[in-house]
């Protein structure tokens, strides 16, 4: 399976998410993080729901390669 990459954020998503929370630094990132604790919560169920001739041996990976 071919590695897919994603866009990169562009200043603009960034100075978005920083707008939402009113300028505050440590509330978008403490935002990001807790989406990042939350997906990789799915990640784990999607994992045991899947099974291994479904996904032909592969295994998601939850940290960045």
């Amino acid at each position: 399976m071919k590695h897919q990459s994603f866009p990169k954020p562009i200043a603009g998503d960034i100075a978005e998410v920083v707008a939402y929370h009113g300028g505050d630094m440590q509330a978008a990132i403490g935002t990001l993080l807790e989406d990042i604790r939350h997906l990789r919560q799915h990640l784990a169920l999607a994992e045991g729901a899947m099974s291994r001739g479904m996904t032909r041996g592969w295994r998601p990976s939850y940290d960045r390669d």
